[in-house]
């Protein structure tokens, strides 16, 4: 039925290893990812396969030291290929976002001890990561968390239950924030917590409306034994160290929105290039011409403001306020995006035969993770207006 086939992004890299990169990236999504997307999300299985592939092809390190295993990309190559990934299945885009997120506890406050032992293996080993700092009564005001970390001789024991864990389940090692001290944010510490650990448990997964390949679930700490040779960063350190990843991470979740509403954009394109109606291709009609303008607008606009973080990241100048744009704008585009792909198909927008309607119901949790993008509103707010009055 239709007869144009969607363009590869035109993408400004800065080196021609990134450019050899992305190429690599696009022949495995082509080859690998995109052909069973639709198949596997639908029967809720997860490629763990693939992301052994993407270890054992150097992408699950990108932006960290070579030294431990990683590709030493700058976040301006390395969140363009999420995009790529994103856009052929958000599952796996979204997972090697998380993973990365999981990692950089360990890679940006480690010590060189524990980076020699441990990140080699989570970087280019075959290991996947979860990060865990969300609970069933502290999402949003995740300095409330209540998930115990006691000090026994050299261990400590963890005990508590994570909520909405990405990989949960099915991670090899989990970066889990615990409190340790008072309450509030200045109580909590930062461990590595092995997936084998004894006492550690993931619940049946979500039930979710999109990304249904992704496990997300509970996972419980009954008593979990780590030594303090695990525990990353300084005693009280562990919500600073969760705030800072999440700002990289927040720029992941902008570039996957990306790559979801691009993916949406070529649908549409496609299928309106094709669809007849009244003697022509109804993308021949203004009135769809301007959505499609306006789609293609949109994704340009988030892109271009997820780069500009990810390079004021790159040359080590702020960027948290930037970061918290870059999700907001991005996910809210993808959102409208993907709206409005399934409207152009119409009626078969709205069936599993294409996948509109899985890019749509996929976009809105884009919304959520990391930060709602009411939070969002809040960083930023601070940002431009100064904190709220007490």
């Amino acid at each position: 039925m239709p007869d144009r086939a969607p363009q590869p992004v035109d993408r400004q890299l800065p080196t021609e290893e990134a450019r050899d990169l992305i190429s690599l990236v696009r022949d495995i999504a082509q080859r690998e990812i995109a052909p069973k997307a639709a198949e596997e999300e639908d029967a809720g299985r997860f490629p763990r396969e693939i992301f052994t592939l993407l270890s054992e092809s150097g992408l699950l390190g990108l932006p960290y030291d070579s030294e431990y295993g990683g590709g030493d990309q700058p976040y301006e190559v390395y969140l363009q290929v999420l995009e790529e990934l994103a856009a052929a299945r958000l599952t796996v885009g979204l997972g090697v976002s998380v993973h990365t997120l999981a990692s950089y506890a360990l890679a940006a406050y480690g010590t060189k001890e524990q980076q020699v032992e441990h990140l080699p293996a989570m970087l280019g080993g075959g290991m996947l990561g979860a990060y865990c700092l969300s609970e069933p009564s502290s999402g949003s005001d995740a300095a409330s968390l209540r998930t115990k970390a006691v000090r026994d001789g050299e261990d400590w024991v963890i005990t508590g239950t994570k909520a909405w864990i990405t990989h949960g389940g099915v991670a090899d090692f989990y970066t889990v924030m615990a409190r340790t001290g008072e309450d509030g944010s200045r109580g909590i510490t930062a461990f590595l917590v092995p997936g084998d650990a004894e006492g550690l448990s993931a619940a049946a997964p979500e039930k979710k409306m999109g990304m249904k390949g992704s496990p997300t679930a509970q996972v419980h700490f009954d008593g979990v034994r780590v030594s303090d040779d695990r525990r990353l960063g300084e005693e009280g350190q562990g919500f600073a160290i969760a705030l800072a990843a999440l700002d990289s991470g927040r720029l992941g979740i902008a570039a996957c929105a990306i790559g979801v509403a691009q993916a949406a954009l070529d649908e549409a394109v496609e299928y309106a290039s094709g669809r007849r109606q009244f003697g022509r291709p109804i993308a021949d009609f203004q009135g769809l011409r301007f959505m499609l303008a306006d789609m293609a607008t949109q994704i340009e606009a988030g892109r271009a403001l997820y780069l500009a973080a990810a390079r004021l990241r790159d040359a080590g100048r702020p960027f948290a306020k930037q970061a918290a744009m870059a999700k907001l704008h991005c996910t809210d585009a993808a959102m409208k995006v993907t709206t409005d792909a399934v409207q152009i198909l119409g009626g078969y927008g709205y069936t599993a035969d294409f996948p509109a309607e899985r890019y749509m119901r996929e976009a809105k949790v884009l919304q959520i993770v990391e930060g709602t993008n009411q939070i969002q509103r809040m960083v930023i707010a601070r940002h431009v207006a100064g904190p709220e009055s007490r």
